[in-house]
């Protein structure tokens, strides 16, 4: 399958106190960092390479996960370095490591979906990028998306009332895409995104399953429980 990038660089400032001092991929979820939980889903779904896109403490992660071979998984790294390069840019800098298309991943999101039948989707398709959406009606969190009969018709994080989905935090791109970002050190993801759905290249894939994810101390709330629930059936 497609290698995927999961982007946990981030300074994680809504989750302070706890990221003072371990980045937000160390957060414990009953009794392991979120980091374990997310590799062991990634393996469970068929994923065998991951490429790691780290910056504030990111020498902890790698730390503890290592080269993957615990999780039977190949782990790279790709540091911002002094600067932070924004999601775009972390993506950017891990092109070495990545083939000509490749899964991308929120560093804090833990998604339980059927991540070949979304890359065959892609494959499918002559189309630059995929987004999985999340008609979430507003509900989890602010919808950023017009989807409309399998296309994404506009992605904003200027909110409008058409919107009706929500990136749901997975998404693949082709490494073509970045040849429009030569002249680009630091961008964030969403304006690459922007552009690809104004020049109809921004596929849509809609899943059905609840997004879990730990940016929000109530999102890391409904995880713990979440995979409390999952881990006392072996209990």
């Amino acid at each position: 399958m497609l290698p995927v990038v999961i982007l946990a660089g981030g300074l994680a400032t809504r989750m302070k106190p706890m990221t003072e001092k371990i980045p937000k991929a160390m957060l414990d979820i009953d009794g392991r960092p979120f980091i374990y939980h997310q590799l062991n889903l990634l393996k469970k779904k068929g994923i065998n390479r991951v490429i790691l896109c780290v910056g504030f403490l990111g020498e902890m992660i790698e730390s503890y996960v290592g080269d993957g071979t615990k999780f039977q998984l190949d782990v790279k790294y790709s540091y911002d370095g002094e600067k932070l390069l924004g999601t775009g840019g972390a993506i950017k800098k891990a092109l070495e490591y990545l083939d000509d298309a490749f899964f991308v991943l929120y560093g804090d999101s833990y998604l339980d979906v059927d991540y070949g039948k979304i890359e065959a989707t892609f494959l499918r398709a002559p189309r630059k990028g995929l987004m999985t959406v999340f008609k979430n009606e507003g509900k989890w969190d602010t919808s950023n998306v017009i989807f409309r009969n399998n296309e994404i018709l506009v992605y904003s994080k200027k909110k409008t009332e058409e919107m009706n989905c929500i990136d749901y935090g997975l998404g693949i791109l082709s490494k073509a895409v970045f040849n429009d970002f030569e002249n680009e050190t630091a961008f964030d993801l969403a304006f690459l995104y922007e552009r690809l759905a104004e020049e109809k290249q921004l596929m849509g894939y809609e899943v059905f399953e609840r997004f879990y994810e730990i940016g929000s101390k109530e999102g890391l709330k409904d995880l713990q429980q979440k995979i409390y629930e999952q881990g006392s059936f072996f209990r």
